[in-house]
């Protein structure tokens, strides 16, 4: 064989060698673009199973704060342990913003007033991002419960303790505090059945396996049109015009007997302020949009913007607050 002929078969071999390290170069930069795109996506952590409200709000924001940060977002249902698994899962998670949790108060501040040793702390370990929903409670009752106000409520329990049982999304969530609170208030006797998330325990209210649940009106709404359910009293100071025929508790005969439930945005502690800022910003953008505010006053809820540091103010003091109903019902661990 001839030298040049030599070279040439040489020269091939490492072109070939060449392009094969470029194209395995090319698909590590691949793989690692991939990665990067994949890593671009905040998920909205939702402590609770699907068709809540904390569910609903969550899904509320998602699509259109995706278009507010350019960048895509999507929810992730972390169910379980009272809301402690999904809330503890943010706690933990990198602080760089991708991994947000929604979050409703009676998770937020209700069950670490039952459980001190939950494995997140809400003063520390959370930085809040935006406020979502405020949203007062309703007493829903099944139509089987002989009762057309809180009144008739009362007195039929009275005259049959211990028959009536409540239903809430978990021990510690508001829903089974307000009506601890409730019973508190008018000597009552009532059974507690939590569930793990408010949609489960909406499914059994409506079947008539259990009678009654203070909650958020958003996910009860239709069967209150439907005629499936009663609802009875709302919990605010004033009537919300999204359920004008609904008296509120102080015109039911129980005045100063308020129950607020609220949904908001966390991230974990030691994310950078810039991010925070940046979240915030766009958060706050989507709630004070119309449809953002329509869609959730057709539901019962209240939107009302507030400034992160309020946001934890609020934490702080609910959080004594609830201690207090705890202690003061004797309610325990479940």
């Amino acid at each position: 064989m001839m030298r040049s002929e030599i070279r040439g078969r040489e020269t091939g071999l490492l072109q070939r060698r060449g392009l094969l390290r470029g194209a395995v170069a090319a698909g590590m930069l691949g793989a690692v673009g991939g990665a990067r795109a994949q890593s671009n996506v905040i998920t909205l952590v939702v402590p609770t199973a699907p068709a809540g409200t904390t569910d609903f709000a969550a899904r509320l924001l998602a699509e259109p704060l995706s278009r507010q940060l350019g960048q895509p977002v999507v929810v992730e249902n972390k169910a379980g342990a009272n809301g402690a698994l999904g809330t503890q899962d943010v706690a933990r998670a990198r602080p760089d913003g991708m991994r947000l949790l929604v979050q409703y108060s009676g998770y937020h501040v209700g069950s670490p007033a039952i459980v001190p040793n939950i494995g997140y702390d809400v003063r520390r370990d959370f930085a809040p991002v935006s406020l979502l929903l405020d949203a007062p409670q309703v007493i829903f009752l099944h139509p089987s419960v002989p009762a057309a106000n809180v009144q008739e409520l009362v007195a039929y329990t009275k005259a049959n303790p211990g028959v009536m049982n409540y239903a809430s999304s978990g021990t510690g969530s508001l829903q089974h505090l307000g009506t601890e609170l409730l019973k508190l208030r008018t000597g009552t006797d009532m059974t507690h059945v939590p569930y793990r998330g408010t949609g489960p325990a909406t499914q059994d209210l409506v079947a008539g396996r259990v009678q009654m649940m203070m909650t958020t009106p958003p996910p009860l709404m239709p069967f209150v049109r439907e005629g499936r359910l009663k609802a009875l009293a709302i919990t605010a100071p004033t009537r919300h015009p999204a359920l004008p025929d609904v008296p509120t508790l102080a015109e039911s005969g129980l005045p100063g007997l308020e129950v607020i439930g609220w949904f908001a945005v966390f991230a974990p502690a030691a994310t950078p302020e810039p991010v925070l800022r940046r979240l915030t910003e766009g958060c706050n953008a989507v709630v004070d949009t119309p449809e953002f505010r329509r869609r959730a006053e057709e539901q019962g809820a209240i939107i009302r913007i507030m400034p992160p540091a309020e946001i934890q103010a609020r934490v702080n003091r609910e959080l004594d607050e609830w201690t207090r109903v705890v202690r003061e019902a004797r309610i325990q661990p479940e």
